[in-house]
């Protein structure tokens, strides 16, 4: 029966499309899939509680799932408040502000990321190069393909929001799945994770297969 069916919701990571999950694979008969587009900020300022209370009010099922990657991993946590979800699975991302990298404290106390040009901004993968150097430039071609939004105001607002998201310790009910080789988010900087060999930051299209099965199998 339909009613029987496990809801999930994702949320892509920053600036990303819903095309970053089309590699995962769920029996039909069990689960029914709902991708999220980013909303656009109300503004700059909009805080970031009241950003993930409208994405919550778009969530129709009781006790769905909701999956984020990276940043999309940080909007699920605080969707979870104003939801009651049967489960919460961060992919490539963070618990809490404690696992943040020393890179992007540096970045967030500094205030370096407001030097950064409006327009370049734009051109998201110029940000990645500047954020985090050799590694983006290597996955640049990837960036151009599955990175779509390009609306000024909510890139500032989510690199923003990743630097200074307060969030002190885990919330429960909470699953993590987590690459061994993520360059963004560091493994030496995560607690109490699923690992995944050989796993990269954008490991939901390298290992889509491995990450279905986990999710599955922490839903049974």
């Amino acid at each position: 029966m339909e009613n029987s069916k496990t809801h999930i919701y994702f949320v892509p990571g920053l600036a990303a499309s819903s095309k970053i999950f089309e590699y995962l694979q769920f029996p039909e008969d069990k689960f029914e899939l709902h991708f999220f587009e980013w909303l656009l900020p109300i503004s700059e300022n909009e805080p970031l509680e009241a950003y993930a209370l409208r994405m919550a009010q778009l969530v129709k099922e009781k006790n769905p799932v909701l999956v984020g990657v990276s940043f999309g991993g940080i909007i699920v946590q605080e969707m979870s408040k104003h939801l009651h979800p049967k489960k919460v699975i961060l992919i490539s991302s963070i618990k809490s502000n404690k696992e943040l990298p020393k890179r992007l404290k540096i970045i967030q106390k500094t205030k370096i990321y407001k030097l950064f040009p409006a327009h370049a901004i734009k051109n998201i993968e110029g940000f990645f190069k500047y954020a985090f150097g050799d590694y983006a430039k290597k996955r640049v071609k990837i960036y151009k393909e599955y990175l779509s939004v390009r609306d000024e105001t909510y890139l500032k607002w989510a690199i923003y929001n990743v630097l200074h998201w307060n969030q002190k310790k885990p919330i429960e009910n909470l699953i993590h799945i987590h690459g061994i080789d993520d360059e963004i988010f560091p493994i030496k900087h995560i607690k109490n994770c699923i690992t995944i060999n050989k796993g990269t930051h954008i490991m939901i299209l390298q290992k889509a297969k491995k990450i279905s099965e986990i999710i599955i199998d922490s839903l049974n």
